[in-house]
């Protein structure tokens, strides 16, 4: 898989003013004052310590909405690639993989090795330093089952640190490093099985695509193509001739509820049927924001202002399907649906990507 954003080819390129709707899938951002590109770990310290400017660390920027302003500093464009086995037995392989790593790269490259635990989360477009700070997941799979660790470069106290799994606060698309500017990712190790098989099948959609039922297990290649297709047919998968994958993928995450929240949407749905939803932590219960959006009346392919779109394939995905829309159209459109299932249902929906000299 290549990566979505335009690279800068020569050095003169690496340190010059220029728009940031280059460097994101949704193909929106104003002008940075400096984009420079960091092929290693040791240039993205050096990047960083070089500059007083404001910093913004980009990569794949296929989970960021920058506005129409962009951004008034220096932009590091993490470029740093490759990955290597750094603890191994009988029974699994510890890998560790540089942040500017492709994240669809990683994947083929563990299902063709027949190391598992990645394999569900095929055709994610991003790189993989991004992964934790997300916590990226999909299809009954998150990769804080697999991450053992996170080097990262604490820009306050000017140092590298490996941070263990168990320090990272991941939860339901976040962790530590989504809120403290200060860590910036450098590599991230992963523990994978050694199996020709995938790990059980948790989502009923993906167990009906491979027409097997939830809890059973297949090759890691089927998975892998499994997931692709149900993917691609969502335009979740990177297309350039696809208007509908110009997007941040799903823009808005399920919303966690209590119980009593959830009794409270389910009477005040009553008459829609029961609201998709899958059993949380602590007695929550996640429901599908896709659900209440198509049910709010915003459908697949409902137009908003000047040239943004939700897409004709996904109710979550919000697109730039004329390729020259303003970020203030996708957040016009943006806002529209989250006070109208507010209004509708009393949940409140959130962004996932994250917002860059913007706010919804």
């Amino acid at each position: 898989m290549s990566d979505a954003y335009a690279q800068p080819t020569t050095e003169a390129d690496r340190a010059i003013p220029g728009p940031l709707a280059s460097y994101t899938t949704l193909r929106m951002g104003g002008p940075a004052r400096r984009i420079m590109a960091a092929g290693s770990a040791d240039e993205i310290v050096r990047a960083i310590r070089a500059t007083e400017d404001p910093l913004l660390i980009l990569a794949g920027g296929s989970n960021v909405v920058i506005g129409d302003v962009g951004f008034p500093g220096t932009v590091v464009l993490v470029r740093s690639r490759g990955l290597r086995i750094v603890a191994e037995d009988a029974d699994s392989v510890t890998v560790r993989v540089e942040a500017g790593e492709p994240w669809d790269d990683l994947v083929a490259t563990t299902v063709a090795n027949g190391w598992a635990g990645l394999e569900c989360l095929s055709g994610i477009p991003g790189s993989t330093g991004a992964t934790p700070i997300q916590n990226v997941g999909a299809y009954g799979q998150e990769v804080a089952e697999t991450i053992t660790g996170v080097e990262v470069y604490d820009r306050v106290e000017d140092i590298r640190q490996f941070v263990p799994a168990a320090d990272c606060g991941f939860a339901y698309r976040g962790s530590i490093f989504k809120y403290r500017d200060r860590m910036v990712v450098l590599s991230v190790d992963f523990r994978l099985a050694r199996s020709p098989l995938s790990g059980p099948v948790r989502y009923a959609e993906l167990a009906r695509a491979l027409g097997v039922e939830v809890g059973e297990r297949v090759s890691l290649a089927a998975a892998r193509a499994a997931v692709l297709r149900l993917r691609a047919g969502k335009g979740m998968v990177l297309d350039p001739t696809d208007p509908d994958t110009r997007s941040v993928g799903s823009f808005f995450t399920n919303p966690v509820l209590d119980r009593a929240a959830y009794e409270q949407l389910r009477e005040r749905a009553a008459e829609l049927g029961e609201p998709p939803s899958w059993p949380g932590h602590d007695d929550t219960v996640k429901v599908s924001a896709a659900w209440l959006i198509d049910k709010a009346g915003f459908t697949k392919g409902h137009p908003g202002p000047d040239g943004v779109a939700i897409s004709g394939k996904h109710t979550l995905a919000l697109t730039n399907r004329s390729g020259t829309a303003s970020t203030a159209d996708l957040l016009t459109l943006a806002g529209d649906i989250r006070d109208t299932v507010h209004a509708r249902f009393g949940v409140t929906l959130h962004p996932e990507p994250v917002l860059i000299n913007c706010a919804l």
